[in-house]
């Protein structure tokens, strides 16, 4: 049998999209479901030690929480139509079916609707669909944890006011939401490859399978919809690279150093389709699926000195131009960095001081050029900045050894 901490935070990674919307689309209010799912996990750490863990996880917890939001929805005693509040308490009425018959995805889309601004978009969901905490979120968007909490109340309150349906949107609305559903779908993806949180796995698994899976759902729902066809091939390609990215002693790998005969042959080869059929649709690219081709030519490269830099680099000088933003432009300078040398990556790393102050990557980035050209101490100080801010625990690791190898 599991251990029972583990098998309640198993249950949390995997159930709790689940759980919040079965209760979502059965009572239609986002406070309920999660408070009620919250209770219902609660509820978990108190009996599951005496009581044995359950052998079906999620019926369990689905149950509980569905009781803990009758017993509040009975404590509020608000609605004035005790027969329409008997009948969504006890009946499980069905709902017509929709394009794709997926609860999270359709929570998704909730959560993505256009009366909300698209940052508080991506937050709602991740914090519903994904359950991810709100320090985990606040990390994402390099903001405060109480301005993100805030953000997210006042965004399930206005979809509880406009009364916004629990459904796949039509056809036709589906173009206003699809670029908050992917980018969503792409930082779930991201907090999994590389978890901000200091008390989780440095990899989470449970999140990148999640994240591709709702992503193969959107672009069937859309499959001529270039960026969701990006999207995935550029989660496949790097979802393909996992199992080297972190030691046996639990330090990253860095992409140069993994052991490139560990990646998932099959997931590369999918990734590479897509993005080949991407490039024959003649149509100019989205960010998506320039990332993709960025990871097209990393894992077509058998070993890190036959990388195509020149290649990587222009990639990036055209992902630049639609999307101008720090990080691109930092991510960019790694690549330089290959090309020119780490003194003219150096002079772009210095321009987004301002901009980058409190992200690891750009400590991290910094440190390493420094180092590469000899500059210990002010290499050394970057380091200490970097490890300071990094959450995930293998970073940090791989950060302290690079650290005290310095002389």
């Amino acid at each position: 049998m599991l251990n029972v901490h583990e098998a309640i935070t198993r249950a949390h990674r995997e159930q709790w999209g689940r759980v919040v919307a079965a209760l979502t689309r059965r009572f239609g209010d986002l406070d309920i479901a999660e408070e009620a799912a919250a209770e219902a996990f609660a509820t978990a750490v108190d009996r599951w030690p005496g009581d044995g863990v359950p052998p079906n996880l999620g019926a369990w917890l689905t149950t509980t929480a569905t009781r803990k939001a009758i017993d509040r929805i009975r404590r509020e005693n608000k609605r004035d139509d005790k027969q329409k509040e008997a009948r969504m308490l006890y009946e499980d009425v069905p709902e017509p079916p929709g394009a794709i018959d997926d609860e999270r995805l359709r929570l998704i889309f909730i959560c993505c609707h256009p009366a909300l601004a698209m940052e508080t978009r991506v937050a709602l969901t991740l914090r519903m669909v994904g359950g991810l905490t709100v320090p985990e979120i606040a990390r994402a968007f390099l903001v405060q944890e109480t301005a993100m909490g805030q953000r997210i109340t006042r965004a399930k309150a206005k979809i509880k006011a406009a009364r916004i349906p629990y459904r796949v949107p039509s056809a036709a609305d589906l173009p206003a939401r699809v670029s908050s559903v992917l980018a969503v779908l792409f930082l779930v993806f991201n907090e999994g490859y590389l978890a901000t949180g200091p008390d989780t796995d440095p990899v989470r698994h449970d999140l990148t399978a999640e994240a591709i899976r709702l992503t193969r759902l959107v672009r069937a729902l859309m499959p001529d919809d270039g960026e969701a066809a990006g999207l995935l091939a550029l989660m496949l390609l790097i979802e393909a690279r996992r199992t080297a990215r972190v030691s046996a002693s639990g330090e990253l790998v860095t992409l140069g150093e993994q052991d490139r005969g560990a990646w998932d042959a099959a997931l590369i080869a999918e990734g590479h389709r897509l993005v080949r059929e991407r490039l024959a649709a003649g149509v100019a690219p989205g960010r998506y699926q320039i990332l993709a081709a960025i990871n097209a030519v990393h894992t077509s490269a058998h070993d890190v000195r036959d990388t195509d830099w020149s290649q990587v680099v222009a990639l990036y000088d055209q992902l630049v131009r639609i999307d101008p933003s720090p990080i691109v432009a930092l991510n960019r300078a790694v690549a330089v960095a290959e090309l020119d040398g780490p003194e003219v990556a150096l002079a772009a790393v210095n321009r987004l001081d301002s901009a980058l102050a409190g992200y690891h990557a750009y400590h991290a980035t910094l440190a390493d050029l420094l180092r590469r050209l000899g500059r210990s101490q002010k290499s050394r100080a970057a380091y200490d900045k970097a490890i300071e801010l990094a959450g995930n625990t293998a970073e940090a690791a791989y950060l302290i050894r690079r650290r005290d190898q310095l002389r």
